[in-house]
């Protein structure tokens, strides 16, 4: 089997997106060369080399980060007693604006988010419209997009990282297919 090349970018204000990012690259490296970065670290031939793009984020007021959501995230980590720690690459680019100027024109793709854990019409997802963007860009998404839940005391909920290296797989066995 030959395997193709995964580039699994993403934003995480406070580690949560990162830590699924990394159990996603894990899953994929069953069946793709992954290379796993932060949205502030991707450099141009990552995309181009890239025969699959998995891209998430964290879920902002209902959807995808803003610089104003951004703004209040650093805020909130700041505040005493707050007990968030801000993601070493927090700073720089947001994922909306690298996938704005995404050219990937045929290339396979899935998106995902974190957000709060319970009913979606309360607490949102960015992962719709990250896989809308990236479908706007000339990806092709191939699997429904994935949130994977945080609790109220920002943490991943137990199991998360796990599923979102199964999901993974099952990303990589599509791209595979497609």
């Amino acid at each position: 089997m030959v395997l193709v090349r995964a580039l699994v970018v993403y934003e995480s204000m406070y580690g949560n997106t990162h830590a699924v990012a990394v159990g996603v690259a894990a899953g994929l490296r069953t069946t793709h060369e992954v290379v796993v970065a932060p949205v502030t670290r991707i450099a141009p031939e990552l995309v181009t080399t890239a025969d699959l793009i998995v891209a998430g984020g964290p879920t902002h007021l209902h959807g995808l980060s803003t610089v104003t959501s951004r703004r209040k995230a650093v805020q909130a980590a700041r505040g005493a007693g707050s007990g968030l720690t801000m993601d070493p690459d927090a700073d720089g680019l947001a994922l909306r604006f690298w996938l704005e100027g995404l050219a990937a024109e045929g290339v396979r793709a899935a998106a995902f988010d974190t957000r709060l854990s319970g009913m979606i019409v309360l607490t949102g997802h960015a992962s719709r419209e990250i896989a809308r963007l990236l479908t706007r860009r000339g990806c092709r998404v191939l699997l429904t997009p994935e949130s994977f839940l945080v609790s109220g005391q920002n943490a991943l909920l137990e199991g998360e990282v796990e599923r979102a290296r199964g999901w993974g797989a099952l990303v990589g066995a599509a791209a595979c297919a497609a």
